[in-house]
């Protein structure tokens, strides 16, 4: 395997089998609670959770977030995600594919289309790789291979510090991406990978011309806690234990960049766990909410178990949506059914 291979190998091996999950900073979702409705005046199997997203319709507001590829266990895993994702409409989006660009070989391991011919695919590279002889050309290419609708430049400062040999020169980046940003056929979406996005990150985003954001934000896995356990050195070990909960709560990201850009187009994710946390992130006006972990454990067992996981999930959202009066999404962001609480 190449390096960035045994790197995937590594980070999903680390993410199953290892305690690398925040513990003293929290996603702050918690500090947020719903008001009970006793009558709801609906019938709950007419419950609406249908949602458009970058002008595709989805069944239900759930992005499969990010995670692997590159790798045979990696490549059973998307499989599982992708079909179902087709199953219920989703957004899903794949790991790094700098992997595939390196080794063309493993490109299989992304190539999901088929199995969701109707999913909000995603692709994804590192936005750093733009100062690392990436340009237009790689980033079409993961979107070919794909068939993605659109592009993820997930941004990770923290991790590449702590990363053996990680890629730290983010000088000049928001130039390059805006120039991707006019020649690209695609959407970009701008996405941390669990340490959030400011208010004040995403004007320069937003600026750059990103399309979308996807805050990411802290208080799920820790990828200082996952790097920590790949460390070659004791610098390395002891730098990631020391920034295990460094990052912005989801909940604080959510909020801001809705305050002051309310029709970007808004994914949260960060720490996310089941379907009350879904629906208070978009009660707080995400347009999606995203899961990583909870899709990751599910589909390292079974496709069943995947499903199982989406019919909760959904089932969750519905009931937060029938407790609260609110026949759908819309109308759930318009009450004010969730009150903060401390």
């Amino acid at each position: 395997m190449t390096d960035t291979q045994t790197r995937k190998a590594d980070h999903l091996r680390i993410c199953l089998e290892e305690d690398v999950q925040f513990r003293q900073l929290t996603n702050g979702l918690e500090r947020y609670r719903f008001t009970h409705c006793c009558l709801p005046e609906l019938d709950f199997s007419e419950i609406d959770l249908h949602v458009t997203f970058l002008g595709k319709k989805l069944g239900v507001p759930l992005l499969i977030s990010s995670m692997t590829g590159g790798t045979e266990q990696a490549k059973l895993i998307n499989y599982r995600l992708a079909e179902v994702a087709q199953n219920y409409r989703l957004a899903m989006g794949v790991g790094s594919q700098r992997v595939a660009v390196e080794n063309p070989k493993v490109a299989h391991t992304f190539a999901i289309r088929s199995l969701a011919p109707d999913a909000l695919l995603f692709a994804n590279l590192g936005a750093v790789q733009l100062n690392y002889t990436y340009d237009l050309e790689q980033c079409l290419r993961v979107v070919e291979l794909l068939e993605a609708d659109a592009l993820i430049l997930h941004f990770n400062p923290l991790q590449e510090c702590i990363q053996p040999h990680g890629d730290t020169n983010f000088k000049g980046l928001l130039d390059k991406i805006h120039n991707l940003c006019k020649k690209i056929s695609v959407p970009v979406i701008a996405k941390e990978v669990g340490n959030g996005i400011s208010a004040s990150m995403a004007k320069k985003l937003i600026e750059a011309g990103v399309s979308a954001i996807d805050v990411a934000g802290a208080g799920g896995t820790s990828w200082a806690k996952v790097e920590s356990e790949r460390a070659e050195n004791s610098l390395q070990r002891k730098l990631g234990k020391t920034f295990a909960d460094w990052g912005l709560p989801t909940a604080e990201c959510i909020v801001q960049i809705r305050n002051q850009y309310p029709a970007i187009p808004l994914i949260a994710s960060g720490g996310l766990r089941d379907g009350m946390e879904v629906a208070k992130a978009i009660a707080l006006g995400a347009d999606l909410a995203g899961l990583a972990f909870p899709f990751l454990q599910a589909a390292a067992q079974s496709t069943q178990a995947v499903d199982e996981l989406v019919k909760l999930l959904i089932a969750e959202i519905k009931t937060v949506l029938f407790c609260t009066g609110n026949a759908n999404l819309v109308q759930l962001q318009k009450s004010e059914a969730l009150q903060r609480i401390k």
